[in-house]
């Protein structure tokens, strides 16, 4: 078959080359030329090794990045769905010009299928629309599906081929032809939802689930301090119950799904509470991370911090809307706060004397205006550390050398993945979530 896939980014990439390494003629399309140019000389943008070796093979067999868009028999859709930090509503804009794109090469018996993470009843209401500019009619001239990605950042590769697929069309054959397309190239589990609606609902059902789970261990690392026990101490014996199973606390969370996808739940709706509680919760975790701070090193002022790691999960380059990346924004503001010692005293964080990066996955990126640096030079003279991902390399981080490169001993572990123990035998303040 003939596929398009429109938007080769993160996760339409390895769209593409799975349909490519499964004996699919298929054109990657995307408008960014720098991008198409590095695909075709073999440098794709990630830093995954076994996803680099997927892309590669699939370069080899049919996939061609390209800069125009073709006629073909399947139209994949995988664009991006940011969303607007103000009103907490989707930018619905790119999959309306993918859209519009589609509709202009778009044949009847065509094949429509949008995998980009978009509010409940964008497909149907939003995105039929402007594929019938074509003078065809979803559902009759062509088909109309939703195909949800759930892959994780890390595992791409594997999880592609591995974890189940939800499909939705906006009739029995629109679904019919979704699954026999992708049921060939995953060994997951193919589910079938009513419409394509519920496809929406379940993918941003799945992540809003993990966000209200977090939040919950979250509030309870921060009324645990309120009472001076150990959260996680606790936590681990209320998981002793056979059913009770809460998650771990931690600085927040991050990436590009669990922070946004919550919200798009009631981009139709007027009926969140719980959910935005939990957004709350965990965005608000950054300032308990300042409050361990301040409680150690007594006042923010003139103290130079180490911030380690702005990736949003351990062992990933990712840093979209990590933890990590809001607190250095904060540490480096003079924005008001509700909560902790500024609060306290009716005043604003106050103004550190400097905070150095260290992330060994992620490199510096100029559009965050942060510098990634060496671990030496982010430890050199700091007052404070802040653990703020949990990559592996850290736990392998030398306490004797650390103190001998600080000026200050103090260590806020927002994972709790440091040997606490090992670490205060050096002399440092410990403290964690």
């Amino acid at each position: 078959m003939k596929i398009c896939v429109h938007g080769i980014g993160y996760i339409g990439l390895a769209t593409a080359a799975l349909f490519a390494n499964n004996g699919h003629d298929v054109v990657g399309y995307d408008p960014n030329e720098k991008l198409v140019e590095e695909l075709r000389a073999g440098n794709p943008r990630t830093t995954e090794d076994d996803l680099r070796e997927y892309v590669l093979d699939a370069l080899d067999e049919d996939f061609e990045p390209s800069n125009e868009v073709v006629e073909a028999d399947c139209h994949i859709i995988c664009v991006p769905t940011p969303y607007e930090e103000e009103s907490k509503r989707a930018d619905l804009s790119y999959v309306e010009m993918a859209g519009q794109t589609v509709a202009e090469h778009l044949r009847e018996g065509d094949m429509v299928i949008l995998e980009s993470t978009v509010p409940p009843g964008t497909t149907e209401e939003v995105l039929a629309p402007i594929l019938a500019a074509a003078e065809l009619t979803p559902g009759r001239d062509f088909s109309l599906s939703h195909c949800p990605e759930t892959v994780l950042p890390g595992n791409i590769a594997h999880e592609l081929v591995h974890n189940d697929r939800i499909i939705g069309g906006i009739d029995d054959e629109s679904t019919d032809k979704t699954i026999a397309l992708y049921d060939p190239l995953v060994e997951g589990t193919i589910h079938r939802a009513p419409d394509a609606t519920t496809a929406e609902f379940v993918k941003l059902s799945q992540n809003a689930y993990r966000d209200v789970n977090i939040a919950f261990a979250n509030e309870l690392a921060r009324v645990a301090a309120d009472y001076g026990i150990s959260s996680r101490d606790a936590i681990d014996l209320a998981n002793v119950h056979p059913r009770v199973d809460i998650l771990n606390p931690g600085p927040g969370v991050g990436g590009h799904c669990l922070p946004i996808d919550p919200w798009f739940l009631g981009q139709f709706s007027d009926s969140l509470n719980l959910i935005e509680s939990a957004r709350r919760v965990n965005d608000g975790m950054i300032d308990f991370v300042i409050e361990l701070l301040e409680d150690e090193l007594s006042s923010l002022e003139n103290a130079d911090i180490a911030v380690l790691g702005v990736a949003y999960k351990g062992n990933v380059d990712d840093a979209r809307h990590s933890p990590g990346l809001r607190l250095v924004e904060r540490l480096t503001t003079m924005e008001p706060r509700e909560v902790g010692a500024a609060a306290a005293d009716g005043g604003q964080t106050r103004a550190c004397g400097s905070v150095r990066v260290h992330d060994p996955h992620v490199e510096s990126d100029e559009s965050s205006d942060i510098d990634i640096v060496d671990l030496e030079t982010a430890l050199d003279g700091a007052d404070a550390v802040v653990v703020c991902a949990g990559h592996d390399a850290f736990c392998d981080i030398n306490p004797a050398e650390a103190a001998d490169l600080m000026d200050g001993r103090v260590i806020v572990d927002s994972f709790s993945i440091l040997d606490a123990v090992t670490w205060r035998e050096h002399g440092f303040d410990y403290a964690a979530i």
